[in-house]
């Protein structure tokens, strides 16, 4: 009985975390081609987006799409994409850890 009820107890205290995790967006993938799909970016002069601050995020996103920022890649990349398509993937990218800096 008491086994039962602390493994109860970690499952109730583990849902907010779970809860907190936004499911990976459908339109991940032409992102993660160049930020990686965790925000880890593999490619030189490309930004690292995990852990960046969700409104920096959706509001970068936003003026990519409408051409505010003027990146022709990024433009192409986001293409005709919906708020909540950009909201999803902020949310995502925003959750991810960042990646630690090695220092030498």
């Amino acid at each position: 009985m008491r086994t039962l009820l602390i493994a109860a107890l970690c499952l109730v205290a583990a849902l907010p975390i779970c809860a907190q995790t936004p499911a990976q967006p459908t339109r991940l993938g032409l992102c993660a081609a160049c930020h990686g799909s965790t925000g880890h970016a593999s490619m030189p002069g490309v930004p690292n987006l995990a852990g960046q601050q969700l409104d920096y995020l959706r509001d970068a996103l936003k003026q990519y799409r409408d051409g505010r920022r003027n990146v022709p890649i990024m433009r192409a990349a986001i293409g005709p994409v919906s708020d909540a398509e950009l909201d999803a993937l902020a949310r995502w990218y925003s959750a991810q850890s960042p990646q630690l800096q090695a220092h030498p």
